[in-house]
């Protein structure tokens, strides 16, 4: 089976250019997780909300033009959750359960310049992790996909020196990842690929994609028991219509 998670910045935007669909014709992902769609339903037609040999789930922010998570799935999921919690009110969480395991789809929020919105952010955080603690309580398999809105360690961006005081990259931010993979989660790509160094993010200004000045701040984490269904997971730097880029876990069925 395989799974993507892409920020696509915008569903509107890269329908319009004819890159969601590019994308599902040409990687036929048998799920695809979007952050950021930046739409409500109501405003979407169908040529975004019924793919062929998919169905589509969405959560979208109060606010319009903002945030917002979509999950395309060819198999119908069990039961559709949200978080239940004041951060609903931004859309950045949708919890997909199937039989064999249960699929997050998260848009973390970023905790702005000088930390302006970061214990918002790590209130969010420690939400996720608390919901993950009772999924796997239960033996029950987690996938966490999404827009962590973190680079976890220096190996995950161009500049570290130069980005500790910047977000994405706070120590706060970086303590709580850490503390998440040890409650028992694993970042997939990192464990199967921990020297090599590629990027998920690229800031629009500078040529910054163009130069490769980026960051790894998508990422597809999984519970410690399912690790032996991890086949690969990718980051997918030739796809474009975003400031990000895809990111792929294939897992066995």
């Amino acid at each position: 089976m395989n799974i993507y998670s892409w920020n696509v910045n915008g569903i509107r935007a890269i329908e319009k250019k004819g890159e969601l669909d590019n994308f599902l014709n040409t990687y036929n992902p048998d799920i695809l997780c979007i952050q950021e769609t930046k739409a409500q339903k109501e405003q979407l037609d169908d040529d975004i909300l019924n793919k062929e040999g998919y169905n589509s789930y969405m959560f979208s922010a109060e606010k319009k033009g903002y945030s917002g998570v979509l999950v395309y799935s060819k198999q119908k999921p069990l039961n559709i959750y949200n978080s239940n919690t004041e951060f609903d009110l931004e859309g950045r969480y949708i919890e997909l359960e199937f039989k064999d395991f249960t699929l997050i789809n998260c848009y973390f929020p970023n905790s702005q310049d000088k930390g302006k919105r970061l214990d918002y952010k790590l209130a969010f955080n420690n939400m996720i992790l608390d919901r993950v603690k009772e999924l796997t309580k239960q033996n029950i398999n987690v996938i966490l996909c999404g827009d962590y809105n973190v680079a976890h360690n220096e190996i995950d961006l161009k500049n570290p020196k130069t980005n500790t005081k910047n977000a994405g990259f706070l120590p706060e931010e970086r303590e709580w990842m850490t503390k998440f993979l040890e409650n028992d989660m694993i970042d997939t790509f990192r464990y199967l690929y921990p020297e090599e160094v590629k990027y998920s993010w690229w800031s629009y200004r500078m040529n910054a994609r163009e130069k490769n000045v980026g960051w790894r701040i998508d990422y597809f984490c999984i519970n410690n028991i399912f690790l032996d269904k991890l086949i690969d997971a990718q980051i997918i730097n030739e796809v474009f219509g975003s400031d990000h880029c895809p990111i792929k876990i294939e897992i066995r069925s």
